[in-house]
């Protein structure tokens, strides 16, 4: 039997912060260059000022992505032109596929820990870029577990598998690029052991620090791993907590421009013109 390689950290990204929506703060990390191919960005929204967050992202349009909102403290409520009206909170999560065109808010809510959310921007392939837009969301008791001493992940969506064998599938099964999405906590010199098999796995710590097969990664930094099969994880001095991604890349041309994307310019010339002429979103 062929050991499973070990997946090894190749290279790492420092989020950068920046402003969206209506002057919220985030911190971000992007690449529309096919870097982390089938994802493009990653945001995370954390403050324990109301000012920071609460004018929120009024109504504004997406077309040839998918969005992926998970919070962890205080909420979020979504409105878009499909009558879809949704609020969720610590620990839910919502997903939207933009497709042909969906035009939509979301307004921050606080709790006494303020807020704390990400938002994961993925690529839509060339095939499902005008496909029809719909909306879902996740409530926190739904998300299986896979838990360990010390050590836990909770599945948003795809399958994640322990290298023990155990295996648990997130709710959210329709993502781009057979993506799966998970959130680890690793408590104080524990470990978690995976396989993953996915050509891109990207590893976003938000908490403390983490260890990924011997390299130490700081909150704030996203890792991208090498091929291989098999994914270590130890928890440093403290505990520390992550965002796991993983995906199969498209390997297709990526033309970005704000709210859009899509392959070439020429259709984000005319995602602006529909989105212009009120043609955007309708069938």
């Amino acid at each position: 039997m062929t050991t499973p390689r070990l997946r090894k950290v190749t290279q790492l990204r420092r989020n950068q912060p920046s402003q969206d929506g209506a002057g919220v703060k985030i911190r971000r990390i992007h690449e529309f260059g096919g870097g982390i191919d089938p994802f493009l960005m990653l945001d995370e929204l954390g403050s324990d000022r109301p000012d920071d967050y609460l004018a929120g992202f009024p109504p504004h349009p997406h077309r040839g992505i998918q969005t992926l909102t998970y919070v962890l403290h205080g909420g979020l409520t979504h409105e878009d032109h499909l009558g879809h009206s949704s609020t969720i909170a610590a620990g839910d999560a919502q997903w939207m596929h933009t497709g042909r065109g969906i035009i939509h808010s979301e307004m921050p809510l606080t709790d006494s820990q303020g807020l704390h959310a990400f938002q994961l921007w993925l690529n839509l392939a060339a095939d499902y870029k005008l496909s029809p837009a719909t909306y879902r969301d996740v409530r926190g008791d739904e998300m299986p577990r896979l838990a360990r001493e010390g050590a836990e992940l909770i599945a948003l969506g795809g399958r994640w598998q322990a290298a023990d064998g155990e295996t648990v599938e997130g709710p959210l099964d329709a993502l781009a690029g057979r993506g799966a999405v998970a959130h680890v906590r690793l408590d104080a010199e524990r470990h978690l052991s995976l396989t993953v098999e996915a050509p891109t796995l990207l590893v976003y710590v938000f908490a403390g620090e983490l260890e990924i097969a011997g390299e130490r990664v700081a909150s704030g930094q996203m890792a991208s791993l090498s091929a291989g099969e098999r994914l270590e994880l130890s928890g440093l001095s403290g505990a520390g907590e992550a965002l796991l991604l993983a995906g199969y890349p498209h390997g297709e041309p990526i033309a970005h421009y704000g709210p859009f994307v899509m392959n070439t310019q020429t259709e984000l010339e005319q995602a602006l013109l529909d989105y212009r002429n009120g043609t955007f979103i309708d069938g």
